[in-house]
């Protein structure tokens, strides 16, 4: 590794222009890219189609998913003649497209009781619709103001052949000839979908501005003692584009979640800039530029690349995770610190050799012992001067700190870890939210039109349960789903009925099924493909649909838990396989996806470092710099609960994070006290000496990328925005954690091995 930084030094300081057309010319492919990102949203976010559940699910939508369209339609007066016609002429016009399988509204019922034609007059309107069942009415036009139509499409469509049929309704709905004083809105589950895709490309161009500003202005107020304070924006900048142009090279689709990565990559990225030219700075004011930045490159490269990987592997340990979206948050995550890595490893130092980079002059330096007897006498003048800048003072009072934290390590510990154990036990009593419409902003029109189709027809959601067999016509079969269906229905007050083919058998044979499987079948031919073919595929499979109350997502997990119950209780016949799906079967197991994901990523996290730095440095005391880290998790516990923040998919790889993002700090942190050790200093000194050099260094990074995190509680998406405010706490108690809690650590398990100062 060493040979390796070795070689690129003197590449950049020999060849520095060559190295920068090399720079431009990934920097070109990275933008091509850029254009190839795609963004993701349905199911396919929340559930592996590897696993079983993830399986059935999409076999489910693929065989007998039917996602409707619905047209909202609103006016003075619905029931108007014209406005009638004019709906007919619509559904009619949409009801010939491709994939369309039928469309049905007011108009359908008119039609149906006048002989097939639209009424020619208010008066026979009004006198069919007071003759009309009020249930029907009322789901189809529930005032006079507004009325419902619904696009049925055809069962098994992939999403894109669903956006394509929306692309296609939105067109026709445009070019028709609307009357006067009507509108027209599109709703439904793919339109919801659509504009939330919509909305997150928007959110996420927002969000990276914002970083980016909030970035530059902690730059210029806490990096301005050093020359091209904004050289870091730069490297960042180009460590983005690198990430998107990787994933838009690799095809990671880019999610809800996902869009949370970049305002972390901003503020994590940054951290390597500053580090390298927060050392390029330091070693040129003693050395000659190339000697200097031979230093930067050989000295803090290295060390930042052990941070830089043990984050990464933070990163990875949500790839193992059960939700699909986290394992895409933490592929973008490393993806984008190993982007950001190389920019500043290259950008910084070939900059620097480009322009000929000049120190700035500072007023005073800190010198150990060993340094100030080794110093040239022309610097001792320079040392001796009173240090009046902010910096300096803050060098100082780390150093001051950090050296008493040492002397007194015990009682610093055993309070960040009582502090710690609270907060691993609140951890347990921080609410789960896993119910996709509260992750959206409360006023997304798709969410507002969606609310309102619910308060018209009532809830939508439904409970597949998925039943396959030999042949599952058999009358034992037939006798099961429809024992089980009413079963079901008479025992739960939250589901309001039960649809499946028995259903539909008995509709097309006075309410009875047939004694044998020669009259089913007979029966089962007659039944249009249309209506049999979503709930029956062959012989072999057929579906029961429960259709439920509008209830909470907890309320959802608990009625899914009774029904598998009642299926373990409700016997069914020999070879027949009962198995519950859909998407909200999805979203209630994602609560307890979550759960579980929080926990296996930080002991992923934890495992995965904790074998890297062994694999790195080869002795038990590498690890030392997750003891820190594990006291800050349980910190993020306890103020979750404080501020009555909730566990989403993004929260939920906050531990994972955490281990990623503090642990740089705290590597940083041993590293640099390791090279002061090996100058010789006892281990008093070498703790103060390193806590002062990087300290700032780290200070700087730490809360320039919390300006990067606040972006975050910016976004409109409030699963992003609280995400920010997590984060945000989350880099502060890290970067206490490297600066308080990691003295006290290296003074107890260092000082067997060192020599200790007074």
């Amino acid at each position: 590794m060493i040979h390796f930084f070795e070689w690129l030094a003197k590449r950049v300081t020999q060849s520095p222009y060559i190295v920068a057309i090399f720079v431009v010319l990934v920097f070109i492919t990275a933008l091509y890219g850029m254009t190839l990102v795609t963004m993701e949203t349905g199911n396919d976010a929340y559930l592996d189609k590897n696993t079983p559940r993830g399986a059935l699910l999409s076999h489910y939508i693929d065989t007998y998913g039917s996602n409707a369209i619905m047209l909202i339609i609103e006016s003075d007066d619905v029931t108007n003649v014209d406005t009638l016609h004019y709906i007919d002429g619509l559904l009619d016009h949409i009801g010939r497209q491709q994939y369309v399988d039928g469309t049905s509204g007011i108009v359908t019922l008119l039609k149906s009781a006048n002989g097939g034609d639209l009424p020619r007059s208010s008066a026979e309107i009004k006198k069919i619709i007071s003759r009309a069942p009020p249930e029907v009415i009322q789901r189809n036009l529930p005032s006079n103001l507004m009325t419902l139509c619904i696009i049925t499409l055809t069962p098994g469509l992939s999403d894109d052949r669903q956006k394509q049929v929306l692309y296609v309704i939105e067109s026709l709905v445009r070019s028709s000839r609307i009357p006067p004083g009507v509108s027209v809105t599109i709703s439904g589950e793919q339109a919801f979908n659509v504009e939330m895709g919509n909305e997150m490309s928007s959110s996420m161009g927002s969000l990276i501005m914002a970083a980016m500003g909030l970035m530059v202005l902690a730059i210029l107020t806490l990096f301005s003692h050093v020359r091209y304070a904004l050289l870091p924006v730069m490297v960042v900048a180009s460590g983005l584009i690198l990430t998107f142009g990787v994933m838009g090279l690799s095809g990671t689709s880019i999610s809800m979640v996902v869009i949370g990565a970049f305002p972390v990559l901003i503020g994590i990225g940054i951290d390597y800039a500053i580090q390298i030219h927060s050392r390029l700075d330091e070693e040129i004011k003693k050395a000659p530029l190339p000697q200097a930045v031979t230093t930067a490159i050989t000295k803090t490269c290295p060390s930042v690349l052990i941070a830089m990987l043990a984050t990464s592997t933070g990163f990875i340990a949500m790839v193992f995770g059960p939700i699909p979206m986290v394992g895409d948050f933490g592929v973008t995550c490393t993806f984008g610190v190993m982007s950001c890595y190389l920019a500043a490893i290259i950008i910084v130092p070939t900059f620097a050799m480009l322009v000929g980079y000049p120190p700035k002059k500072q007023k005073g330096l800190f010198f150990s012992k060993k340094e100030e007897n080794q110093c040239p006498n022309e610097c001792q003048p320079e040392k001796k001067q009173s240090s009046n800048s902010f910096i300096e003072r803050y060098d100082n009072f780390l150093g001051n700190i950090a050296l008493r934290i040492a002397k007194r390590p015990v009682p610093i510990m055993l309070f960040v870890f009582f502090i710690a154990a609270i907060g691993f036990h609140l951890d347990n009593e921080v609410p789960i939210s896993a119910d996709q419409k509260t992750f959206v902003p409360s006023d997304m029109p798709a969410l507002v039109d969606m609310n309102k189709i619910s308060r018209t027809m009532g809830s939508t959601n439904t409970i597949p349960i998925v039943v396959s067999a030999g042949n599952v016509l058999e009358p034992s079969n037939l006798d099961w789903i429809k024992g089980f269906g009413d079963y079901v229905v008479q025992k739960n007050d939250k589901i309001t009925g039960v649809s499946s083919i028995v259903t539909l058998i008995e509709e097309y044979n006075n309410n009875t099924i047939p004694a044998n499987s020669h009259e089913i079948a007979e029966i089962v031919r007659t039944i249009p493909d249309q209506y049999k073919k979503r709930y029956l595929n062959g012989n072999n499979e057929a579906v029961l649909e429960f259709s439920t109350t509008d209830m909470e997502l907890s309320q959802a997990r608990d009625l899914i838990m009774v029904i598998r119950k009642d299926l373990d209780w409700y016997q069914s016949p020999p070879g027949l396989i009962v198995r519950i799906t859909g998407s909200l079967e999805m979203f209630s197991s994602l609560m307890n996806d979550i759960v579980r994901s929080k926990s296996l990523m930080t002991i992923l996290g934890f495992s995965f470092i904790f074998a890297f730095l062994l694999l790195v440095y080869r002795r038990i005391s590498s690890v030392i710099p997750l003891i820190p880290i594990l006291a800050i998790i349980g910190w993020n516990g306890a103020i979750m609960y404080i501020l009555g923040l909730d566990y989403t998919p993004l929260t939920a790889v906050l531990g994972s994070m955490t281990i990623g993002v503090a642990s740089e700090y705290t590597i940083l942190i041993m590293e640099r006290c390791d090279e002061e050790l090996s100058k010789g200093l006892d281990l008093f000194e070498a703790i103060q000496l390193s806590v002062q050099k990087i300290g700032t260094a780290i200070t700087v990074s730490g809360l320039t990328t919390v300006f990067g995190f606040a972006a975050l509680m910016l976004s409109e998406f409030n699963i992003i925005a609280n995400f920010g405010v997590t984060t945000v706490i989350t880099v502060g108690f890290s970067l206490l954690g490297a600066i308080l809690i990691m003295p006290a650590v290296i003074s107890l398990t260092y000082r067997f091995t060192h020599p200790v100062g007074e």
